[in-house]
């Protein structure tokens, strides 16, 4: 099936609102039990926008409905970790393992290194073995697991941690 990949536009928030909900509703990779609104969409939005970062969504070139989305924020708020985001990718659950994951992950690379990114980071719930493996293939290595630091679901979660440089030339 084809997939494309665009910048997200407002009138894409309603479909990446649907997506993000079932993930807090059925899954562990978001560590809340909090559905959001498309109000706080909205803001969520403009805030990226506002840093200059990208909020991708894959689509059905037929109808353009939204199959999933990506995006990255700044991995810690101090200057010292300015050079390094972690980024955020979601599918719709009837798409998942067709390769959208990967297809909204990709261009993202370039989007950070163009604005000066030196690494990627994931934080991916460590039941969640297909967004590992993903990872993997994308050329991320695991950098740590953090035992027991979310809660859902009625049982404590652990978090492990992947990175990717982006750029060759790092010292």
């Amino acid at each position: 099936m084809p997939i494309t990949v665009r910048d997200a536009t407002e009138a894409d928030l309603s479909g990446i609102l649907a997506i993000y909900n079932e993930v807090v509703r059925t899954s562990s990779a978001v560590y809340t039990e909090q559905e959001a609104t498309l109000e706080d969409r909205k803001v969520w939005f403009a805030q990226r926008a506002g840093q200059g970062y990208p909020v991708l969504v894959a689509g059905h070139p037929a109808d353009d409905s939204v199959l999933g989305y990506a995006t990255f924020g700044d991995f810690r708020p101090w200057p010292g970790y300015r050079h390094t985001v972690e980024h955020s990718v979601y599918v719709r659950a009837d798409m998942r393992g067709r390769g959208v994951g990967r297809a909204l992950v990709e261009p993202l690379f370039g989007r950070a290194t163009s604005l000066g990114k030196h690494v990627m980071v994931a934080g991916i719930d460590a039941a969640n073995p297909a967004s590992i493996r993903l990872h993997d293939r994308l050329g991320f290595e695991r950098a740590g697991t953090l035992r027991e630091v979310g809660h859902k679901f009625g049982r404590w979660r652990d978090l492990v941690f992947m990175q990717r440089f982006l750029d060759a030339g790092r010292d």
